[in-house]
């Protein structure tokens, strides 16, 4: 997140005739932070300069205690993926271990022993070829992850072209419009030209292989195949479009490699999709990424990436290091890391093994099948596909059935003894939904974002989004349930998103009056972003389009 140094004398200024802000005190229009407790330390504190003289440790506690209160509840946080819950042993350890730096391997060597462990672990659970070597590394999240993986598939495609006498000074990379930003960010960090592929609303607002080929020319350094998009959460095919770049080398010559974005999806398909063959037993598939504080289940700040050979990470990317007293090898953006969080990743292989995991997964989808079947047969169209069957494309009532009966005054589950994510299409335990046709066009005043601001007030964080290119007049709100939403929280939230949308029904609400308004002034944020018109507007004229979640300024 960019931010911008703020002068608080601005600041005053702009607050002194605002309608709201003209009320508060003199000394919180100074800028300084406010301690409403018996202890006055905090009283006279600067917010935007380093105060001269410092704090006490409880004071200093206090004032930050009381001001992230204000955050949302991560337990009812369902916009994200990141995990926000580990045991207490796991909280203990990481406490234990969080002032170790994972690259000084001389003096914390267990800690690099773990990382190698972890290593092996991932190339177990992603079918590693027993033939190859398989390499990889700890990153501060998939981000960081993609960068290298596309950084490696650059570099060998240059090497290659460097033999054949041939340009190696415009590569491009294929993949969905549905990308998370950090693919776009590679490409554009490192010079390298996006090819997006549209994406269709009734094919899941993800990638079609066949769509992809007509992208893909001698200068594609690879394709990355999203298991898991943040917008719907359904798979790509990685097999298919394995077997098309398998074709197009025949016919070309063309090697086109692929490069799986497992940010979520490769942390559930091993253990709810066992037969879904998108990994490394896909030979074409050179290397994978994901997120060990999504489904990997830790804190936010750690992603894995592995190569499945070591021919496929070029030797120039790769930096002997002799620190502290040992000689090591590594390739990554940033130097420092703690080993904290591989240390717990390494908790929950042993706490969970194998079993955990699956046993997580298949709840996370059971409860999202439940939402999803709620929703898709009241008020809204279902978009995502868990809970659709394998061989008929319609909702089963083989899973945990929910039925609402007036006004949700009656929750009733009948649970079966078919549980087993096989049974249906693949994907991660996401419901995407908007409003239904019928709905929109009994109530036209109703817009979906309101959903979110409702919801909002009951405490629960659901997104309201646009959908990516080739499906953008479409306005998409996405649940994401992890292992902390229970059954429980689950049936509340039901009750509460079709309370809602009744809620908004029949004639204009004051509800959309509100909307109307004007936003309060927050001058913590209104004058630490940077100026929009510093960084272009988006137009071909000042830089490349983006798309995806985020927008270029």
């Amino acid at each position: 997140m960019l931010s911008r140094h703020i002068d608080p004398d601005t600041v005053i200024e702009q607050c002194r005739e605002h309608p709201h802000k003209k009320h508060a005190s003199h000394l919180g229009r100074r800028g300084y932070h406010q301690s409403w407790r018996r202890d006055e330390d905090a009283s006279g504190v600067p917010k935007y300069t380093m105060p001269k003289v410092g704090l006490p440790s409880k004071s200093a506690y206090q004032l930050l205690h009381d001001e992230t209160a204000l955050d949302g509840n991560p337990l009812l946080n369902l916009a994200s993926f990141v995990h926000t819950w580990m045991p207490e042993e796991a909280d203990k350890l990481i406490v234990e271990n969080m002032n170790k730096n994972l690259v000084d391997l001389d003096e914390y060597p267990a800690a690099g022993i773990i990382h190698n462990r972890c290593i092996s672990m991932l190339g177990d659970l992603w079918k590693a070829p027993k033939e190859g070597k398989v390499i990889g590394t700890a990153t501060a999240g998939s981000s960081e992850a993609i960068m290298l993986g596309g950084l490696a598939m650059k570099k060998r495609w240059q090497e290659a072209r460097k033999k054949e006498g041939k340009d190696y000074f415009h590569p491009n990379i294929v993949f969905g419009s549905n990308a998370q930003v950090a693919l776009e960010k590679f490409a554009r960090y490192f010079d390298v030209e996006t090819r997006l592929v549209p994406v269709k609303l009734e094919n899941g607002c993800v990638m079609d292989p066949n769509d992809a080929m007509q992208y893909i020319d001698e200068n594609t350094i690879g394709v990355i195949v999203i298991l898991g998009s943040t917008y719907t959460g359904h798979f790509e095919d990685v097999e298919l479009m394995s077997r098309l770049l398998d074709d197009l080398q025949e016919r070309t010559g063309l090697d086109i490699p692929i490069h799986v974005d497992g940010a979520s999806g490769a942390f559930i398909a091993p253990f709810a999709y066992p037969n879904l063959k998108w990994d490394f037993r896909v030979p074409r598939v050179v290397s994978i990424n994901t997120s060990g504080h999504k489904f990997g289940l830790v804190y936010p700040g750690l992603g894995w990436v592995l190569w499945r050979d070591e021919p496929y990470l070029h030797k120039d990317l790769v930096f002997e290091l002799h620190y502290l007293g040992s000689t090591e090898y590594t390739f990554t953006l940033n130097f420092s890391k703690p080993a904290a969080p591989v240390i717990a990743q390494m908790f929950n292989f042993l706490n969970l093994g194998f079993d955990g995991y699956k046993k997580i997964a298949y709840k996370d989808l059971r409860n999202a099948r439940m939402l999803s079947k709620a929703l898709d047969s009241t008020y809204f169209t279902v978009m995502s596909n868990i809970h659709r069957r394998l061989d008929t494309g319609e909702m089963s009532s083989s899973s945990s059935d929910l039925s609402v009966f007036n006004g949700h005054e009656r929750l009733e589950r009948r649970h079966h003894n078919n549980d087993d994510p096989t049974q249906y299409l693949p994907g991660l335990p996401v419901v995407a939904f908007r409003l239904s046709d019928k709905y929109k066009k009994e109530n036209p005043h109703v817009k979906q974002e309101w959903i979110q601001s409702m919801l909002r007030a009951k405490g629960w964080i659901v997104p309201n989004y646009g959908a990516p290119k080739g499906a953008e007049d479409i306005e998409i709100l996405r649940v994401v349930v992890r292992e902390t939403l229970s059954e429980d929280l689950m049936e509340r939230l039901i009750i509460d998103i079709l309370g809602v949308a009744e809620a908004l029904m029949g004639t204009e609400t004051v509800f959309a009056e509100s909307q109307r308004a004007s936003g309060l002034h927050h001058p913590d944020h209104e004058n630490g972003r940077p100026e929009k018109e510093n960084f272009g507007n988006g137009s071909l004229e000042s830089g490349p389009e983006q798309v995806g979640f985020s927008r270029q300024c």
